[in-house]
């Protein structure tokens, strides 16, 4: 679905999602706002980095919310690899941590004037490098970093397809722009992104090849809109690809896994293709030289959501593409894998170990 067409009847329809909104939107109210008391709460913290074991189930403070924040009730976390990063200490970040980047509840209390936003609202939000995540019973964040969720789309589905659905947007829609005729490879092909992102380029009108690590993934993988399935676990990648595309290469490959993969993904581009490394699933890549690149003039970028959504318009914009072709049916999301908040380790392992397909939600 072309951004321009979300910008027709559906953006009239949810305005929210497509409305730009500037710093003057959370406009200040002189009415006073009844606030509640500083809180105890459930949480994940995380007080040294190492493996799943390293956190704790525990009580956490949450304060009232401040002007210009809201005070969530989580309803359902989505649990990404990323937390992985930052938990085992791959990202830095202060400790003690509490751990996730996206979830979605209901606003409980809003802070002194803020009048963009009310108690009951249903919505998503993704956090940005603060030390305190989402693996939490209840949040106080930022307004301007909340998205209130269409009607339609349940806490659970919201939440498996906020952080991973605007990740495949910015990948497919503005770090490359994927078009009809495209050859895409996409490596973890049935994971929480790569899901997304298969049917997503097959909406768009490309040829999608897809890696994957079981049989039980490939079959997800076809159902997602792969026209080809490679399991790297028994097969060469590379070779296949080059004798899928006779010779020619892929004009992009989005490669989250890294180390076992990068490589390789930089052998299967064409002539000027385009190397879209944004994760490490198996580990930081192996240094290349920036010579490497020259023979067939590739192009190599490493993007992060937060460089492609730097303002309230673009997460909007971005977010509401997201939501739309949820609704629409364009994007199925696959939430395979549900755990209680309390078992969050137990989670952890199983997507490590590749235990895991599709999205996986934590419930508080």
């Amino acid at each position: 679905m072309l951004l321009g067409q979300l910008r027709g009847d559906l953006g009239r329809r949810l305005g929210i999602f497509f409305r730009p909104i500037s710093s003057h939107s959370f406009h200040r109210s002189s009415t006073s706002v009844k606030t509640f008391a500083t809180a105890m709460v459930k949480g994940i913290v995380v007080h040294q980095t190492g493996g799943p074991e390293v956190m704790k189930w525990e009580d956490v403070k949450v304060e009232a919310p401040k002007e210009g924040e809201i005070r969530v009730k989580n309803k359902a976390i989505g649990l990404n690899f990323i937390d992985v990063y930052f938990r085992s200490g791959i990202y830095e970040s202060a400790l003690p941590l509490i751990p996730g980047k996206e979830a979605v509840g209901v606003v409980t209390e809003v802070g002194h004037g803020l009048t963009g936003m009310q108690v009951g609202d249903v919505v998503a939000y993704v956090v940005g490098s603060k030390p305190i995540g989402c693996y939490i019973e209840e949040q106080v964040l930022p307004a301007s970093i909340a998205v209130r969720v269409p009607p339609s789309i349940d806490p659970t589905t919201a939440a498996s397809v906020m952080l991973k659905g605007m990740t495949a947007q910015f990948l497919l829609r503005r770090c490359f722009k994927v078009e009809p005729g495209h050859i895409v490879l996409i490596h973890a092909a049935a994971g929480g992104v790569g899901s997304l992102l298969s049917q997503w380029a097959n909406a768009l009108g490309a040829t999608v090849i897809g890696t994957v690590s079981t049989e039980e993934k490939a079959a997800q993988a076809v159902e997602d809109g792969c026209h080809h399935v490679i399991n790297y676990t028994k097969e060469d990648f590379v070779a296949i690809v080059d004798k899928i595309t006779a010779g020619k290469g892929v004009n992009v490959v989005y490669d989250s896994v890294g180390k076992d993969t990068f490589k390789g993904s930089l052998a299967c581009l064409m002539i000027r293709g385009y190397m879209v490394a944004f994760g490490q699933s198996s580990g930081l890549p192996d240094p290349i030289l920036l010579s490497d690149l020259a023979p067939k003039s590739l192009f190599l970028t490493r993007p992060v959501l937060f460089g492609y959504n730097t303002t309230r318009e673009e997460l909007l914009e971005c977010a509401g593409e997201v939501f739309a072709n949820v609704e629409s049916g364009i994007l199925k999301v696959r939430t395979n894998h549900i755990y209680p908040l309390s078992e969050a380790a137990k989670a952890h392992g199983d997507l490590q170990a590749r235990k895991t397909s599709g999205s996986v939600v934590l419930l508080p």
